[in-house]
């Protein structure tokens, strides 16, 4: 296929990207080869942009936005605008001028634009916005039908519908309605329904088998309810009875009252009622029959009493095991009933109510009104078409600039959509910081970036939100730099954040940084060696003080006369030994002495000029490998590992060098013509320069002396 439409390119971060610079480039981009992507999928969620307009590109509904979504959108946007360049604009209003509507679907989108003003009250504006075209709830307020499915009060003049939408409300639950309002849909009244027909079911049920169900009559409700509340206990005291006729040396067991009440013997009984509701019922013994009124649990009285007076034999004082097996076959139709129970939900409208409504017609009448409601789902679908347009108007071209090409990460003065703000740590601002969606990723792939990284946790100010972000340090020093600190971060909306360091990646920062590395390290080597030799030697003399105060207690308390025995003669001092020893050290001392004196020697055996060629010499020397080590890692640094790990796919390198490195890291400087006093009141008064330069001389002299002497300069 002949490529027709010429691209522009530009050379940005090491990679040549396309430019996107008019209407007529985002219609060619279907013809643009996808390996010059910089993005090939970047995820709906945890960017700096309406997720709601992600939402809408994401036809599949996956959380990830691809090419063909991007092409999709794009096409179908180009083709509502009569002027596709429209689209650079990033404008919020959208002008109903700029609408084609000279295609089908375009003129009709032009119409529900204006139906959608003037349901707003404004008829007579010449753009819509996203606010507008996403306030369904104001569009639809006035509107009867919708579109959605779900009818109110409002759908209907009739007061008797009104009355069971709201009855259906109450008893089954409601949907909001796109007007904002309560509602129902067709399942709800359904269910409204069938829970009428069941319960009206149920309810005969009781009818027809009046006297097996209800064998106290109106009072079976009641007298159930005293059967529950005792019959776990009576039913346990029964058992206990049996268990003590099977073995009558268990009975004391059984009871279990004697060690209990010891218990709480010292304590209030009127604070221990749970406790004692845990004992029997009533004493156990084999084969005896349940009083009602003496002997009972103290807890269990009240209970036992209303079970007796309601549910027993009239003047009965006892219950048999026989009698209350036949209790409970007494309720057993009824329980079986109550567990059959259906349509509970309606039980509160009454069964006057409820055969009303399974007698009328109204259940027909609320399915003809939602009927009517979906009849407008096309018209309501075009309203919510709308607010795609008007979204992909505004937000399609940021989008773009931010997946075709990283036009807004490489220009100046913009950030990109990955760029969740500012920290501000150790005075320097960090741009480049970037939500962290999975640390297990990061943790796996960001070495792979080369840049110096904090990963930090923050909490926000004004509210319980938390998340982690990593920054990348790409300007200054790090000396100060250490997980723990405490920093703060703003947001692109400006909100405040404070942030922790958790974790640091380190990584060379600039040229400048490494060539001091290696004075760093021996220094801070030479310091922890102090610091060591320091500690050793005051545990030292503290355990060999205390251990002398120790001991000198203990021969005190003793007082043990300890008879002097005959010592051994003392090791004569071997002379010969510690010579050998010092001469040693003589030796080495000499050797490093000679090595210093013939490198001074030869430093000044050179001319002056070459003096400081020898001094930058050495230090290259020094700093030379760790310098050429922080170059070729500072042009590798990319950023694509990062995105990478926050759900991306990124087709080409995103490269951070060390001159764009230094404009996302800014340093603390003065503000232009500031003035400063250099008189600092609290600064060490340093030594008069006529007593440094005395000092110096003399040093010298001795210096130049003591190589005349050991024959490595001769004057």
């Amino acid at each position: 296929m002949t490529q027709k439409h010429t691209w522009n390119f530009a050379t940005v971060g090491g990679i040549k990207r396309v430019n996107l610079e008019s209407g007529s480039d985002l219609m060619a981009l279907d013809t643009l080869d996808q390996k010059l992507w910089t993005a090939l999928s970047c995820p709906v969620n945890g960017l700096e942009i309406d997720a709601r307009t992600l939402e809408l590109i994401d036809r599949d509904k996956d959380g990830q936005i691809r090419v063909p979504e991007i092409l999709a959108a794009v096409k179908w946007m180009t083709s509502l605008l009569k002027n596709a360049d429209d689209l650079l604009r990033q404008e919020d209003g959208m002008p109903l001028s700029a609408i084609n509507d000279a295609t089908v679907e375009g003129k009709y989108l032009l119409q529900c634009a204006k139906i959608i003003l003037t349901n707003l009250g404004k008829p007579n504006a010449t753009h819509i916005t996203v606010e507008d075209a996403s306030d369904f709830t104001r569009i639809f307020a006035a509107t009867p039908f919708n579109g959605d499915g779900i009818i109110t009060e409002d759908s209907t003049q009739d007061e008797a519908l009104q009355q069971i939408i709201l009855e259906i409300k109450a008893c089954i639950g409601s949907e909001q309605d796109r007007s904002g309002k309560p509602g129902v849909n067709a399942e709800q009244v359904d269910s409204f329904f069938a829970a009428c027909f069941t319960y009206s079911d149920w309810k005969k049920q009781s009818e027809n088998g009046a006297l097996q169900i209800f064998p106290f009559g109106e009072n079976t409700a009641r007298n159930h309810g005293y059967f529950l509340e005792v019959k776990s206990k009576v039913e346990d005291y029964f058992l206990r009875c049996r268990l003590a006729a099977f073995d009558a040396d268990s009975t004391p067991i059984l009871n279990q009252i004697g060690a209990r009440v010891e218990t709480l013997a010292n304590k209030d009984l009127q604070s221990c009622k749970d406790e004692i509701g845990g004992f029997p019922l009533a004493k156990i013994e084999a084969g005896k029959a349940l009083p009602f009124y003496e002997g009972i649990n103290p807890s269990w009285e009240q209970a036992m009493a209303n079970f007796a007076q309601a549910v027993c034999a009239p003047g009965a004082k006892s219950l048999s095991e026989k009698e209350w097996q036949g209790i409970v076959q007494q309720f057993e139709p009824y329980s079986a009933w109550l567990v059959a129970k259906a349509g509970a939900e309606v039980e509160n409208l009454g069964m006057e109510r409820i055969e009303q409504l399974i007698q009328s017609t109204t259940k027909t009448q609320l399915h003809e009104l939602i009927a009517r409601d979906k009849e407008l789902e096309d018209e309501a679908g075009s309203m919510m078409q709308v607010e795609q347009m008007v979204r992909y108007y505004r937000d399609l071209f940021t989008l773009l600039k931010n997946f075709v090409t990283f036009f807004d990460f490489y220009t100046p003065g913009t950030k990109a959509i990955f760029q969740a703000g500012t920290l501000y740590i150790d005075q320097r601002s960090c741009d480049l910081c970037i939500k962290v969606s999975d640390m297990g990723k990061h943790n796996s792939m960001v070495g792979l970036s080369g840049m110096f990284l904090i990963y930090c946790h923050c909490v926000s100010k004004s509210g319980d939100e938390q998340m982690t972000i990593v920054a990348a340090l790409t300007n200054g020093d790090i000396d100060n730099l250490m997980v723990g600190r405490n920093a703060v971060f703003y947001d692109r909306s400006g909100k405040d954040w404070d942030a922790t360091v958790i974790k640091i990646v380190d990584n060379p920062i600039s040229i400048r940084q490494a060539f001091w590395t290696p004075y760093r390290k021996v220094y801070q080597f030479i310091q922890a060696q102090i610091n060591k030799f320091a500690s050793e030697q005051d545990e030292k003399v503290t355990s060999q003080a205390t251990g002398a105060i120790e001991k000198k207690a203990n021969e005190t308390k003793e007082q043990i006369i300890i008879k002097q025995a005959p010592t051994e003669p003392a090791t004569p001092f071997d002379i010969g030994k510690f010579v050998g020893i010092f001469a040693a050290i003589s030796l080495a001392l000499g050797a490093i002495g000679t090595a210093i004196a013939s490198l001074i020697a030869g430093f000044v055996a050179l001319s002056w000029w070459k003096m400081p060629l020898a001094i930058f010499g050495l230090m290259l020397l020094i700093s030379g490998p760790s310098m050429i080590i922080a170059y070729f890692k500072l042009r590798k640094r990319n950023l694509a590992p990062l995105l990478d790990a926050n759900g991306w796919a990124i087709n080409a390198g995103a490269r951070v060098n060390i001159t764009f490195g230094n404009a996302l890291t800014q340093i603390a400087t003065l503000p232009l013509n500031s003035k400063i006093n250099l008189n600092d009141p609290f600064t060490k008064k340093g030594i008069p320069l006529w007593k440094i330069g005395i000092i110096s001389g003399v040093a010298i002299a001795l210096l130049i002396y003591a190589l005349v002497y050991l024959g490595y300069l001769v004057i």
